[in-house]
């Protein structure tokens, strides 16, 4: 019994660490909870096995060996492609789409890992002919055997368990990564590939029965987004100067003010708190209470009236700008408001996660989190506020309609969304949806050519938001499996760089061209001066190795969260003068800033980001509680401190406050990503509608 059991748990440890190592290095490694947990399966396996006899039994055996060793060689192969573990959502929803796109990704890194992969096979191989030269047969249980098995299997699962409750009770990092803030990356990292499995299937069970509870297939709604809503009316702005009762004569005229409010709704706090029916519910009702509202600013209503182009843009970075190879990115991000201190994280789903945050200013919660709010009430994103003002939304994207599910999920938030390619839907059902583009089955696809096709279906509406997902700088970055590297390839030969960099640089080009074919066609439809030009990277471009990347950027990237530094453009034609800002600043906070600068009124309590011009310090947020501030650079693996300066020299938080500061810190952004998760989690904006009141544009 002993033998069996040991050689399925030895196979198991032997995959963990090959993993660990081959995918992490040598950093940290808590295999406590994975032993336990893989000690009770390899019991549960190796009684099964004991109990069959004759062929099934082999059966059994063979697949309880090659099945974990083919799943870790996959989540390997994935880790050294997209930087992220692979979670089952992912295999489920976009499988096919995936295989589709990304096969020229996954061959190069199966050719790269094959040293790898046999490590990781020698197991499976191994043992088994093992066992034969040495005449072993596999065992046959009896009661006896029966029994230790039990025992063992129940004293193992205790110990798995136990060790999730002592990391409760003493509040330990591990507990809070496998259950209260699910990050996969930091699972996988250091707790091993089978807690990561575990903990994959309890996500998606928890957004199941969540599905099932809010019961959507019967419930009657419409996306609030579409709703028509009357608009809503602020108390009385509050001066920020008190005039005096008796004015005093001047010469001078006197200095103007500016209005300052709270950007919040007025809501029926105990309709919000009666509407609870969980401790979630109960907790985001007493959170959205307690918060203090984001004030206006200076800039507020700044582009009242205009129209927004929004564009989230696929693998860019600070280093695809160029002054003469890529002129209008140069511009764009060197005008308007430039933020000097723009971060963007890489999450889980890394592009479906990155267009989350940047449309809903909301933390992605570890798996799908914009496929997981295709049914839930979106009343605060933009699309909802411009139908306020009878203001049409479109999207798109030049590539498969049905690719991480946006066919149904931009609808759900207010947009007409069109694609070049239909996927894997219906040309009856859904042809309607496809934009005829050429070039349009090139990988990655031109977004030029996506400009071109789109741009005269919106550009003489009188007003217009417009949400873009580019793809051409998709990896990889390379001449040959490239389209828009290659289509590049004679601008960038002349850059003292690698391939790797150059074909990098070159597929941004294409975005470069886009950007340049859009400023033409809104200027030749006088659309330009009264449009605003928004654009964020989905994330770093991750295909590169650390390495690569730096080679890159020209300087090192290792200190601090300085890999995930990045360009934001906002930009208006108007603005003479750029406005440099300082502030620590993220995806997180796009949402209330660009409501804010077109004067929507909203409610600043329902993002987990918070107006970048505003008087709020500034915070990034980042995937495994790692954070940013204007203050301090944060790195939870280690309690890694990093104390910023002011223009003397001087820390800007004293040392006598710094304790203090860390630990609120800390819980704030526990706290955002609890909201940010019970949010998607609860459906839980259908509630604030209900509690806001009348002239709020409530229920």
């Amino acid at each position: 019994m002993l033998a069996l059991w040991g050689t399925l748990f030895g196979v198991s440890v032997w995959l963990e660490v090959v993993y660990h190592f081959a995918g992490y290095g040598w950093t940290a490694f808590n295999p406590i909870f994975g032993l336990f947990l893989t000690a009770a399966w390899a019991g549960v396996w190796s009684l099964l096995i004991g109990l069959l006899s004759g062929r099934m039994k082999k059966i059994l055996y063979y697949v309880v060996m090659w099945v974990p060793t083919v799943w870790t060689c996959v989540q390997l192969v994935y880790l050294r492609i997209f930087k992220q573990p692979l979670l089952w959502q992912i295999m489920v929803a976009n499988g096919g789409d995936a295989l589709t796109n990304y096969w020229r990704e996954a061959l190069t890194a199966v050719f790269r890992a094959i040293p790898l992969i046999l490590l990781l096979m020698l197991p499976a191989v191994g043992i088994p002919l093992f066992c034969r030269w040495q005449g072993w047969r596999m065992p046959k249980y009896g009661s006896l055997q029966i029994m230790r098995s039990l025992v063992l299997i129940l004293c193992c699962t205790a110990a798995s368990v136990t060790a999730l409750e002592i990391g409760e009770s003493l509040e330990l990092d591990y507990y809070e990564e496998y259950h209260e803030f699910y990050d996969p990356l930091t699972v996988a990292q250091e707790m091993g590939v089978a807690p990561l499995f575990h903990g994959d299937i309890a996500v998606c069970l928890r957004h199941f029965v969540a599905d099932l509870r809010e019961d959507i297939q019967s419930r009657d709604y419409v996306p609030v987004a579409a709703q028509p809503v009357e608009p809503t009316q602020f108390p009385a702005p509050q001066e920020t100067v008190e005039p005096s009762a008796q004015p005093q004569e001047s010469e001078e005229p006197p200095e103007e003010t500016v209005s300052i409010y709270p950007h919040q709704y007025a809501l029926d706090y105990d309709l919000l708190s009666s509407l609870a029916d969980n401790d979630h519910q109960a907790w985001l009702a007493d959170y959205i209470r307690n918060q203090t509202p984001v004030n206006s600013n200076e800039y507020t209503g700044m582009f009242e009236g205009y129209n927004l182009i929004f564009l989230t843009a696929e693998g860019f970075c600070t280093y695809a700008i160029d002054e003469e190879l890529t002129p209008v990115l140069y511009k764009l991000s060197h005008s308007g408001f430039v933020c000097r201190n723009y971060y963007v994280p890489l999450w889980s789903t890394s592009t479906s996660d990155g267009e989350y945050i940047n449309m809903t200013g909301l933390i992605p919660d570890g798996q799908h989190s914009l496929q997981n709010s295709s049914s839930n009430a979106e009343p605060f994103v933009l699309p909802a506020f411009f139908a306020k003002e009878g203001v049409h939304s479109y999207a798109y994207h030049d590539n498969s309609l049905s690719y991480y599910d946006r066919y149904l999920t931009h609808p759900n938030m207010g947009y007409d969304f069109k694609a070049c390619k239909l996927g894997d839907l219906s040309e009856a059902e859904w042809g309607d949806k496809v934009f005829a583009m050429e070039g349009a089955g090139q990988w990655p696809a031109s977004d030029y050519n996506m400009m071109v096709a789109t741009v005269p279906e919106y550009v003489n509406d009188e007003r217009f938001h417009v949400y873009y997902m580019t793809v051409s700088g998709h990896m990889n970055y390379n001449f040959t499996g490239n389209a828009m590297s290659a289509k590049n390839k004679d601008a960038v030969q002349g850059l003292d760089k690698s391939e790797g960099s150059k074909a990098y640089i070159a597929c941004n080009i294409e975005l470069d061209k886009a950007l340049g074919s859009l400023l033409d066609q809104l200027e030749a439809a006088g659309q330009l001066e009264r449009t605003v030009i928004c654009l964020s990277a989905d994330h770093y471009p991750y295909g590169f190795s650390d390495e690569e990347y730096q080679e890159l950027a020209g300087k090192d990237l290792t200190a601090g969260k300085d890999k995930f530094r990045n360009t934001l453009i906002l930009w208006n034609a108007g603005m003479e003068e750029p406005v440099y800002i300082d502030k620590a600043c993220g995806p997180m906070d796009l949402l209330p800033t660009l409501l804010n600068l077109f004067g929507f009124d909203y409610d600043s309590r329902m993002y987990a980001g918070r107006d970048i011009l505003s008087d709020q310090e500034g915070m990034v947020v980042f995937m495994n509680r790692d954070f940013v501030t204007d203050s301090v650079i944060f790195i939870e693996k280690g309690d890694i401190t990093t104390w910023l300066q002011d223009e003397n020299g001087n820390d800007i938080v004293p040392d006598e406050e710094k304790d203090a500061y860390l630990e609120n810190a800390r819980a704030e952004v526990k706290e955002r990503y609890k909201f940010s998760a019970y949010i998607l989690e609860e459906n839980y904006y259908s509630d604030v509608v209900q509690a806001m009141l009348p002239d709020q544009g409530g229920t």
